[in-house]
């Protein structure tokens, strides 16, 4: 897998790169997804995934909050609810679809990066973050990210 950032860009409405997000997006504060935009999405894409990582978290590997599949390559939008619209996959709380922020209290501000990839094959099943990079890293065409902030 190659480092490409070309065209292809998330955002959201909802927060700026390196925003806070807000507290109903927290796992405890309501658990809302996020809206995300997803746009400059490359020729030839098949699929589109969306995983959300926590590097910061203190566990060797961080702390995976999101993963959804089966995302298709015209979807301009992530509206709250995707879960019910594509394939979520378990998260590190172990349950499928978007388990929001809950960073240790104390621990500082942690970042949720919320990644975008362009793929050029369909994802089978619902793979966990790190079954998918492992499988799916020479599928990526593109790939981006926007960044939020939470803290308790």
């Amino acid at each position: 897998m190659g480092l490409n950032i070309q065209d292809l860009a998330i955002s959201s409405p909802e927060f700026d790169h390196l925003g806070r997000l807000a507290d109903r997006h927290a796992n405890d504060g309501g658990n809302e997804q996020p809206a995300l935009r997803i746009d400059g999405v490359p020729e030839g894409t098949v699929e589109l995934a969306v995983i959300c990582h926590d590097p910061d978290a203190p566990l060797p590997d961080g702390f995976t909050h999101w993963v959804l599949y089966g995302i298709p390559a015209d979807t301009g939008e992530l509206a709250p609810g995707a879960d019910d619209r594509f394939r979520p996959g378990t998260n590190d709380f172990g349950a499928p679809g978007y388990g929001g922020p809950q960073p240790p209290a104390g621990h500082g501000p942690h970042h949720y990066y919320f990644w975008v990839y362009a793929l050029s094959r369909r994802v089978d099943g619902a793979p966990s973050r790190r079954e998918f990079l492992d499988a799916y890293g020479d599928a990526i065409i593109e790939q981006n990210r926007v960044v939020g902030v939470y803290e308790n």
